[in-house]
């Protein structure tokens, strides 16, 4: 396929790599040097998109694609408050769309354990629940997407708590997610339900970015010829 990765940093080299290892052409590559160029690419010399940019360019970069016909697949995290528009905006251009806070397999697996496991907690009173999550220091967003999917998930099965909070643990009608910055930290993510006599603790904690760019490179050959709008689990079947 012709890949148009949008957003060069860390993770879109890591794309590139192995989406050249595995036989795909890279269409182009866009940062903040060149933003102004998105507007030469469209299906003519574009099969996908890859979006892995700042919150305040993500939605921008999603609605031309959509608009070209280019199929996109977003990881940017920050800009949720417009998904709905973006999901809008795929089907009204009948595109395709793929969206995932975060695309290593594990962590989407850590995600549907998440589910099953605080559906069964929230029988258990006497336990409370919390997240935290630990990244580098040049993560941007507080607290991360993964942290927020991972609160949607544990707020579906408790309808005691009204919301997530950032950092506060004084509201206790809210599951506090604890972000805390570190260097060379890829990803950690710990959901933590603990009582007056003991721990009960489910973790995710990432090694490398190359779990994140191989599953984005696989949602990007899995789009291949799909209209709407998809997330890991249609791609995981989970």
């Amino acid at each position: 396929m012709r890949i148009l990765l949008i957003g060069y940093g860390k993770m879109g080299k890591t794309i590139e790599q192995m989406a050249l290892a595995k036989g795909h052409q890279i269409a182009g590559t866009i940062d903040h040097t060149n933003a102004d160029t998105l507007q030469n690419y469209s299906p003519a010399n574009t099969d996908v998109a890859i979006e892995f940019t700042h919150p305040e360019a993500a939605f921008g970069n999603i609605s031309y694609c959509l608009k070209q016909g280019i199929p996109v697949v977003s990881g940017s995290t920050g800009w949720l408050d417009r998904y709905s528009e973006a999901a809008a905006l795929c089907q009204e251009n009948k595109g395709a769309f793929f969206y995932a806070s975060n695309y290593s397999v594990g962590v989407n697996l850590f995600f549907h354990f998440n589910e099953y496991i605080a559906s069964k907690m929230q029988a258990y009173k006497e336990y409370s629940v919390s997240i935290r999550e630990i990244h580098h220091l040049q993560k941007v967003d507080k607290p991360s997407g993964t942290g927020i999917t991972t609160a949607e998930g544990i707020l579906a099965s408790y309808p005691t708590l009204q919301s997530w909070a950032a950092d506060d643990d004084s509201d206790k009608s809210k599951l506090n997610i604890i972000s805390e910055r570190e260097p060379d930290v890829v990803g950690t993510h710990i959901v933590t339900y603990e009582s007056e006599v003991d721990k009960i603790e489910l973790g995710h904690i990432a090694h490398s970015r190359a779990g994140f760019a191989e599953g984005a490179l696989m949602a990007a050959e899995w789009l291949k010829d799909r209209q709407g709008v998809y997330g890991m689990k249609d791609m995981l079947n989970l």
